[in-house]
């Protein structure tokens, strides 16, 4: 038998087993050599595909479960795509270090999930064109999920059920394709992402097309939950953030909710030289978002920096969009809503930025549970001492504008417009 005639033999062979293994997933022989010794408890997961995924032809995928270290029930979890130099076996050894890829790095009461996108040619996170690969723009450009989102998907809810995970806290994060993948694969999912924070991710080309931003309009009839909470932390100085740009427009005017920080750290993944440059980006708690929750939109902060892109890109100053902006909920009422909107201090937040005593914001809501108005009804609003009304616009969206924030928490109150009580 010949080399050729062996390989062949092969891979026919890997792609027979490939689809015989099929879905649900299977849980392979604990203690894998791949795979690290933790001091939380390990599972390694074997699966083929589902033929709704789209992949032209039959692969074999792992997966991997880390539990928490004290278990409980209904415990969150904690997603993680790796970059494009990782598979998941190489993302779980990151874990066992501190600065190595930190964003990997599951808190001890979370569920971890760790997926691979490097077994299988042509399985990219990235899902989207992107600017630094030609193959990658002709071969993924569209508004349709690529078959790596469907698995994705499939494979975080089929988790979310065998563990008996909070449906509420499920969190997505990436490093570098793995950013751009979090990116453009959470935006897309907030009926099941409550957050989603991506670590200089590897171009915005995929979730501007999984978004339609502009100048793209939303497929027409296309129903688009509300999004996840945003964290994004880029370089300008790292040539795979060239686009921020219009990632940020596009953000601001879908009225997304974004936190996002910026600095010459260049393409890094070591939190601790990060904070550095830029000592905000884990200045958000964003594990304590809840999908179940209403949500404080801002955008327009009058203490808001002006970032680099496109043409600063050499600017050594770090920046920050939305960095101070804090919100509480008070109620979630079918006639009323309130939250307090306020400023972090300094007593709350160390930082060597020049934090604001003041600042004028607009705020819309988002992820509204109970409270509910129709597109183009009107609102009373009150907010301190100021009052006024407003029209819901023709996506749904509550906004209040101009608002002056400060240090001390002010209830926002929004009312129906015939109910004054």
């Amino acid at each position: 038998m010949n080399l050729i005639t062996a390989l062949l033999l092969m891979l026919c062979s890997c792609a027979l087993w490939a689809q015989e293994l099929g879905w649900p997933p299977q849980l392979e022989t604990p203690g894998d050599e791949r795979l690290p010794v933790l001091e939380r408890k390990t599972e390694l997961y074997a699966h083929g595909i589902r033929d709704d995924w789209g992949y032209p032809a039959p692969q074999q995928d792992h997966f991997v479960v880390v539990h928490p270290k004290n278990s409980r029930p209904q415990a969150p979890l904690y997603v993680v795509l790796h970059s494009a130099g990782h598979d998941v076996y190489k993302a779980v050894h990151c874990t066992t270090k501190t600065g190595n890829h930190d964003i990997y790095h599951a808190p001890d009461e979370f569920f971890a999930l760790y997926l691979d996108c490097r077994a299988n040619q042509g399985d990219w996170w990235w899902g989207g064109p992107s600017t630094r690969d030609a193959k990658l723009m002709e071969r993924n450009s569209g508004k349709e999920p690529m078959p790596a989102e469907r698995r994705v998907i499939d494979t975080v809810k089929w988790v979310m059920e065998t563990y008996g995970i909070d449906p509420n806290r499920v969190y997505l994060c990436g490093n570098s394709m793995g950013g751009s993948g979090a990116l453009g694969i959470g935006l897309r999912h907030g009926d099941l992402f409550s957050a989603i924070k991506a670590n200089v991710p590897a171009g915005v080309e995929h979730v501007a097309q999984r978004m339609s931003f502009p100048p793209q309009t939303i497929p027409e009839g296309a129903a688009l939950a509300d999004p996840p909470v945003v964290i994004d932390y880029s370089a300008p100085n790292d040539a795979w953030s060239v686009g921020h740009d219009r990632f940020v427009a596009g953000m601001k005017e879908r009225k997304y909710a974004l936190y996002f920080y910026w600095g010459p750290f260049g393409h890094a993944n070591n939190h601790a030289k990060i904070l550095q440059v830029n000592d905000l980006i884990n200045s958000f708690d964003w594990l304590s978002i809840k999908k179940n929750e209403a949500y404080a939109v801002f955008t327009d902060g009058s203490c808001n920096d002006p970032h680099p892109w496109p043409d600063r890109l050499a600017d050594k100053k770090p920046g920050q969009i939305n960095a101070f902006f804090r919100w509480e909920n008070r109620s979630d009422k079918k006639r009323s809503f309130k939250t307090s909107l306020y400023l972090t201090s300094p007593d709350e937040l160390d930082t060597r930025f020049a934090m604001p005593e003041t600042a004028t914001v607009d705020v819309t809501l988002r992820r509204l549970q109970q409270f509910d108005l129709e597109p183009n009804e009107t609102f009373r609003w009150a907010f301190g001492d100021e009052k006024g009304k407003g029209v819901v616009d023709a996506s749904g969206l509550i906004t209040v504008s101009n608002l002056t924030l400060t240090s001390s928490p002010t209830t926002l109150t929004i009312r129906r417009s015939g109910w004054m009580r």
